[in-house]
């Protein structure tokens, strides 16, 4: 089992970001972040606009592959799925857009428009290779989902092909509840009746070029 370490530094982010917000006048708010419009990317992270990565066709593959399989388990229980483009404020000044997202039935109505402030029961993010990618992921984010709230945390890494989930635990940090590389997993943590098969995945994936191709 591995945790994150103290939460002491996320007890005292909304003291800091406040701080931010009145020495920093160019600093954005979530609110500010959530009006921009649809084509202008990036996540918010203490009142900056931080780059998003750079999905390719193997990124795209793996979410579009995992909405469907959530979408398919979760639809008939009457929860919900989302892609990409949510917006969900942490803060006033940091805001993150997972590569998946799933509520549970039996949660709060969500609003139709503007920044979501209701943790998602599970966010996915599927890691790029870059080094960028792979810190902002595996420690950013991890931080940052523990203290928004967010019951599982899933990071699928197409290129090492690994799956791992975190769940929270009750002193509001992660703990690493699964990992695999492949097969097909007959129970999946916090999700009845689920089954991942990586092995299927992998396999999509394939599909595709290879990884650098030659110049032609």
């Amino acid at each position: 089992m591995r945790s994150l370490p103290s939460r002491a530094l996320h007890d005292m982010l909304p003291h800091m970001q406040q701080m931010a917000s009145t020495t920093s006048p160019g600093r954005m708010t979530v609110h500010e972040w959530a009006a921009m419009p649809e084509d202008e990317p990036g996540e918010l992270c203490d009142g900056v606009l931080e780059e998003e990565e750079v999905a390719d066709l193997t990124h795209e593959t793996a979410v579009v592959w995992l909405i469907t399989l959530l979408d398919a388990w979760m639809g008939g229980l009457g929860g919900l799925v989302f892609g990409s483009e949510v917006k969900y404020a942490l803060s006033n000044l940091r805001g993150r857009k997972p590569d998946v997202s799933v509520f549970f039935p039996g949660r709060p109505a969500l609003p139709r428009r503007g920044p979501v402030t209701i943790p998602p029961d599970i966010a996915v993010e599927v890691v790029s290779p870059s080094y960028a990618d792979q810190r902002r992921d595996r420690i950013a984010k991890l931080a940052d989902y523990a203290a928004f709230g967010v019951r599982y945390y899933w990071m699928l890494d197409p290129a090492a092909r690994t799956f791992e989930i975190f769940e929270l635990g009750t002193d509001g940090r992660y703990v690493h509840v699964l990992g695999a590389t492949e097969g097909k997993l007959p129970k999946t943590p916090g999700c009845d009746g689920l089954s991942i098969d990586l092995d299927a995945l992998w396999r999509k994936i394939d599909r595709l070029g290879p990884e650098d191709p030659s110049p032609s």
